[in-house]
This record gives structure tokens, sequence and C-alpha cells, in this order.
């Protein structure tokens, strides 16, 4: 998002934790995934897709960018993502995706969704817009990450038969 796109008021955090919400509702079906991948193509090249993989791109995304925002507030350098990314598929992402996988995700987050709100509230509305030369405010930093729903995207809600 840009920085002069129209921005919703209040704490930008919610808006991470809001699609992390997101994206456990898409996992919550994902114990039904059958142990093929997902094929996609992404930015013209072939792209895996698993639960696992998906799950690690969100925890990834979160963990980088509050990273960010935690050296920004600090006056520090950030220490530079070297992460895999979504193009390479890992070995422990073709496990299976369990009940209590899915419990432990939402465990984990949700904190991590949680913990955006809390440091931009305890950072105060005054600092989600300071300009900050060379880096992108807090409140863009949040609209990037609210993003994080395009991995669940990628192994999408899978169906689920009805009770009975």
């Amino acid at each position: 998002m840009s920085e002069d796109s129209a921005s919703p008021p209040g704490n930008p955090g919610q808006l991470v934790a809001d699609s992390v919400e997101a994206c456990l509702e898409i996992a919550a079906t994902w114990h039904a995934w059958d142990g093929r991948p997902l094929a996609r193509t992404v930015d013209g090249k072939p792209n895996t897709w698993t639960p696992a993989k998906a799950l690690r791109r969100i925890t990834d995304h979160l963990i980088d960018h509050l990273h960010q925002v935690e050296a920004l507030l600090a006056g520090a350098p950030s220490i530079p993502d070297t992460w895999h990314g979504r193009f390479a598929t890992l070995d422990a992402d073709w496990g299976r995706f369990t009940e209590a996988d899915y419990d432990e995700a939402c465990s984990r987050l949700r904190r991590l969704g949680r913990w955006y709100v809390l440091r931009y509230a305890a950072a105060g509305p005054a600092a989600w817009d300071a300009p900050r030369p060379g880096e992108w405010t807090l409140r863009v930093i949040a609209e990037h990450v609210a993003g994080v729903r395009y991995y669940a995207e990628q192994v999408g809600a899978l169906p689920v038969l009805p009770d009975g």
C-alpha cells in the first residue's frame, strides 16, 4: 500500500490481527488435506503449496515485519530477511496437518497478531504515521502485513464433509 492511500481509523495493528483470523478460518479446513501438493504459478514460476508451507510463510511474514517495527521504534537497523520464502518448499512443508496442528497454529498466530495490536498501542497514534526516511510508516507496514492472508489463500478452504 502506498503511504497516501486512505487508511482506516484506529490501531493499524488490528488489521494484522483480523488477517490472522481470516487465515485461521481458512486453515480450519486443512485437516482434510490429502497430501497432494497444490500447484500454483507465481510471477510466472511454478510454485508448490501445502498447509504447512502456508503456515510457515504466514508466521515468517508476521515475524519479519514485527522485527522491522521493533527495529524502527528502537532506532536500530533490522536484520535482513534471509528466509527462502514462497519459492522454496522445504521437507518439513510436506507434513500432515492434523487438528492438533491447527490448535498450535491458532495459539501461535493469534499471539503474533495480538503482538501487533499491543505494540502499535504502546507506540501510540503519533508513531503510526511518523515519517522514517527510507522506510515505510508503521501504518503502511501493518497494511502490508494484513495481506498475509495471501498465503492461506494459496491452499484455500478445503471441502469438509457435513456433520452426520
